[in-house]
This record gives structure tokens, sequence and C-alpha cells, in this order.
């Protein structure tokens, strides 16, 4: 597909700008994160700011009424809100990528719809891994025709943003088996949410049950998964690391401000005034390296979609996008390694400098340890660097791991799972 024939455009944004834009609205959220984690209050204002900020806007063209914003941009203010709060950034997961997949999608009257419903703020959550322990082979979500639309019956899980959203991008089997992802309206019969997500971290994502009875799907609002956007599996991945190397971010900033408010030391420190004591400030300077880091990395990876954008609108050949998806996987799951293994430690060494008052309820500094700790499950580490070692010796496709899927399946659905 060439630019004349999807949504995609060269992005026009000026950083300065967004930053001006969004960091008031990022320092606002930041306010109340720490209560909201520890009474699990939903975020539901915060995501309205953010909507009403257009932050659902973002990588729209400014000619077709959005911001025009880069990919590269895009994950930098992911960062910064998952700094102010990671449950926010991590919300926003979901939206963000079916706006690169109605970009990157053909010009219709169907994906004019859909612009037009971002454009006007409407939101979009998550609803791809099956419930019960269902799995991508064994798809259990039905989807049939009814007439002049469609009905969508299944049990989802992980269905992220779920209780902030006015549509679920959902996966499904069609009467033939084919996979299928249908666009589902929350607010109708059939539809059930349920905030009955366990884990200890990222708790007001919604990330829990979404129930499906027979709901209703206009013919615009499904879509074959071959038809996605081939970059959503990096995408999606790149979006959780943009919340992690927000995390270790907010450990630092959180850090220097305890170690500051700490009014004395241990009898075998090396100074009284823990703000002079060089061990202490050694481990605040170990974490700012450690998120230098994972912005860095952030910003290589994110860096290859943004290629792989410019070569669609360029209207290069199958063979050099496929190229370019192979090396942004590759980057993300090098990124992976680096923002993970940066934000882990960040969120754990900040303890060092602040003695057992770092552990006092009403600073809640937990929060970055369990929230990047959750973040950090969702796809393994552990199988990347296997991944990425058979790719440099034996230029083994990295993104084959799901071989036997139809054309672009591995892409839509390697990461957006749990």
């Amino acid at each position: 597909m060439t630019a004349a024939t999807t949504y995609l455009a060269p992005p026009t944004a000026d950083t300065g700008q967004l930053r001006a834009t969004f960091q008031p609205v990022f320092d606002k959220i930041a306010e109340g994160s720490a209560e909201r984690e520890r009474g699990r209050v939903l975020p539901h204002q915060q995501v309205l700011w953010l909507i009403d900020a257009r932050f659902g806007a973002l990588r729209i063209p400014v000619e077709r009424g959005g911001l025009g914003v880069s990919l590269q941009q895009v994950f930098e203010l992911l960062a910064g809100l998952g700094e102010a709060d990671a449950n926010v950034g991590h919300i926003w997961r979901n939206h963000l990528a079916f706006v690169e997949d109605r970009l990157n999608a053909p010009v219709t009257p169907a994906n004019d719809r859909w612009l037009e419903r971002l454009l006007a703020g409407e939101f979009v959550g998550g609803g791809w891994t099956e419930a019960d322990n269902g799995t991508f082979d064994n798809i259990k979500t039905h989807l049939v025709p009814a007439g002049d639309h469609w009905e969508i019956t299944g049990r989802k899980f992980y269905a992220t943003g779920s209780l902030y959203a006015d549509w679920l991008d959902v996966l499904g089997a069609g009467p033939d088996g084919t996979p299928l992802t249908a666009l589902v309206r929350v607010d109708q019969p059939g539809v059930e949410l349920v905030d009955d997500w366990p884990g200890f971290g990222q708790r007001t994502t919604a990330s829990g049950s979404a129930n499906y009875k027979q709901a209703r799907i206009d013919d615009g609002d499904l879509i074959p998964l071959a038809e996605r956007n081939p970059s959503l599996a990096p995408f999606y991945q790149i979006a959780m690391l943009a919340v992690l190397a927000g995390i270790t971010s907010a450990a630092l900033r959180d850090g220097i401000a305890a170690l500051r408010q700490r009014k004395r030391n241990y009898r075998h420190a090396l100074t009284k005034v823990p703000t002079d004591d060089p061990q202490l400030l050694q481990v605040l300077g170990r974490i700012s390296a450690l998120s230098f880091g994972a912005h860095a990395a952030l910003d290589r990876a994110s860096s290859w979609l943004d290629r792989f954008a410019a070569a669609r609108i360029a209207g290069e050949a199958e063979a050099v996008l496929r190229d370019l998806l192979v090396k942004a996987d590759i980057a993300t799951s090098q990124a992976q390694i680096v923002i993970i293994d940066a934000a882990l430690e960040a969120t754990t060494i900040v303890f060092d400098a602040l003695g057992a008052s770092g552990t006092y309820e009403s600073l809640r500094l937990d929060r970055h340890w369990r929230n990047a700790r959750t973040l950090a499950s969702h796809n393994p580490r552990i199988y990347k660097e296997r991944i990425i070692g058979d790719w440099l010796v034996n230029d083994a496709n990295p993104i084959a791991a799901l071989a036997g899927l139809p054309a672009g399946a591995d892409a839509a659905t390697n990461v957006q799972g749990s």
C-alpha cells in the first residue's frame, strides 16, 4: 500500500509543543497516583483529561484533523504518562495500537467512519486473549452472521482498558474458523465487563474479564485478522516498554524526593546528613543511568516503527517492508531486555537509598516495583535472548514463532495477549 491508499502521512508535530501541551496534564494525573493505587480507585477522570487533550489523536495526520505525531514522539509521550501513573499509561496501549492499525488500513468509507470516531474522542479497549486458558489455536469466542449484522459470543480476559472504553477490539473465529477481529460497542446488551483483575500490579487498568453473549457487530466493524497492521506486534510491545521506561523515571523522581526528606542516617554511614552520603547519592546516580538507558532503548526501538511507516508511505516493495518489520521486531526484543532489567533494578535499589522509612505506606513506593514486575511478565523476556541469537546466527525469522497462522497473523497476535 502507498500513502495514497492508506491514511498514513509524514509526521509534522514539534516535540517542544507536544511537551508543553501534555506535561501539565501528566503532572495533574501524577498528583493522585499513589492515592488511587492505595484505594484501587479507577482513573476515569484521568482518562477523560487525556481524551480532552486529544491524546487519542496523536498519530492522525494534521490534514485529517489529528496532531501529526511520529511514533517516536508517541512513545516518548507514553513514557511521560507512565511516569505520572503507570496504570493510566497502560490503559492507553490498546487504543493507540488501534489508531495505528486504522492509519495503515486502506481508505474506505468504513475506515473513514473510524477516523471520525477517533477524532471525536471515542476510546478503544482490548479483548483478544481467551479466558479459561483458551489459546489462539483454540479460539472459543465465535462470530456469526445474523441478518444485516454479526454477533459475538465468548469470554475474554486481560481486557485492558475495558471499563474506560466505548469500543472493544475483540478476536474471535468466524463460521469457517478464520480469525476475525470485531469492534464491539460496550454500551449494548450482551456485553458484560468485570473488574476482576487479580494481579498485584497494574491494579486499576481494568485488565479483567469481558464477556459477550450475542453482542451486535456491524459489517464495517468486522476486520479479518490477516488484514490488520503487520507492525502491531512490535507496537503493542513498545507501548508496554514505554510505560516501563516511565516507571524507571518515577522511581528516580520519588527516590530523590524521599532521600531529601531523610533527617538521620545510620551510625556506620559516611555522613550524618543523608543527602551528603556518597553511597546514597551513588544509588540515585545509578537509577538515573538505568532510566537513561531505558529511554534510549525505547527511542531506538520505536525509530524502526517510524522507518516502517515511512516505507509504507513511500510505497516500498513488500520485501523492504518485511525486512523492516523483522528489524523492528529484533530491536523491540533487544529493548525489552534492556528496559525490563532497568525497571526492575531501579524499582528495587531505590530502597537502598531510603532506609526503613522508604517502605511507609504513605509513600507507596512499592507500586513502582509491583507495576514494573507485572508489566514485565506480560510477554516473557526469557525467550527473547534466544530468538535474537537465533536470528543473528541462523537468520531465523523472529516473527515466525507462530508458524501456520494466516499471513500477517503472527505480527498481530504475538504480544497483545496477557
